[in-house]
């Protein structure tokens, strides 16, 4: 029986990216020991999965505890290592000390970036390894992202979009190998829920935290709650947004967001956009 066109592209597709994923592990074998940058998010898991599969010890995964991580996501992280036997070192990174960071201007990625790097850099002098690490993937290119010039400036190397992964291939290959981050929503960091010019602090991340644990806690699975001036935005992914655009939920969204400080709280008809304040960006 001929197989129907959609299924053979679905083959082709997965053929592709398993050979790219063999040339992943070719990658790491020849570069002996490396230190992995770690979120927990979907590339970096499987970043640190196939160096920990192929180099065992000698791979090390370095998470960062930063104000602008939420406890939900340093959870995930960290059960995640513990799943997959990651070999994994956290470490405290300082960007919300720093001025340039905190007035939140478009290159604040390069300043966190930054700070995130040379530590690892220098972690990685101590051990005597030379490669580090990123899970940025080919997809991520196309998008605005200060914090890849930062990772230039450190030699970074981000095989993910060497090989030239996407995002669906990523998440292809961590079903196929059972990883629990297969299936994860994207999870940046709390401080790029606040526009451009608008300073971090330690005040709104931890409002956005808290705000964005009540919409998870009503269920929700893909959502930003961005942090303007006295007011929420809240963005839901449009599989998700009927729901929220009932009027009970709509207002149980209001009642407890407000009860976190914010003056108003407004939701988003038009649904998620993932890097939607960049387009503020001339």
């Amino acid at each position: 029986m001929q197989k129907a066109p959609h299924a053979e592209m679905q083959l082709i597709a997965a053929d592709n990216a398993a050979e790219k994923e063999n040339r992943l592990r070719r990658l790491m074998q020849e570069s002996c020991a490396v230190l992995v940058a770690y979120s927990g998010g979907v590339d970096s898991t499987y970043l640190a999965a196939i160096a920990t599969a192929e180099l065992g010890e000698f791979a090390i995964s370095v998470f960062a505890d930063s104000p602008s991580v939420s406890l939900y996501q340093k959870t995930l992280a960290e059960n995640s290592a513990k799943l997959l036997g990651l070999n994994l070192l956290k470490i405290r990174t300082l960007e919300a000390e720093k001025p340039e960071y905190l007035r939140n201007a478009p290159d604040r990625c390069f300043h966190c970036k930054s700070e995130l790097y040379s530590r690892i850099a220098v972690i990685a002098q101590e051990k005597g390894i030379d490669v580090i690490m990123d899970g940025t993937n080919a997809d991520d290119l196309s998008d605005y992202r200060p914090g890849r010039v930062a990772a230039a400036e450190y030699r970074i190397r981000s095989p993910l979009a060497e090989i030239g992964f996407t995002k669906d291939e990523i998440r292809s290959r961590s079903r196929a190998l059972d990883l629990p981050s297969a299936e994860l929503p994207a999870g940046p960091c709390l401080a790029s829920r606040i526009p451009y010019g608008l300073s971090v602090s330690a005040e709104r991340l931890s409002r956005i935290e808290k705000a964005e644990e009540e919409i998870r806690n009503l269920g929700f699975k893909e959502f930003r709650v961005r942090h303007y001036d006295g007011y929420a935005r809240v963005e839901i992914a449009k599989t998700e947004l009927c729901r929220a655009i009932d009027h009970r939920i709509n207002g149980e969204i209001k009642r407890r967001l407000m009860k976190h400080g914010f003056s108003s709280v407004r939701l988003a008809l038009d649904g998620f956009r993932s890097g939607s304040l960049n387009s503020a960006i001339g």
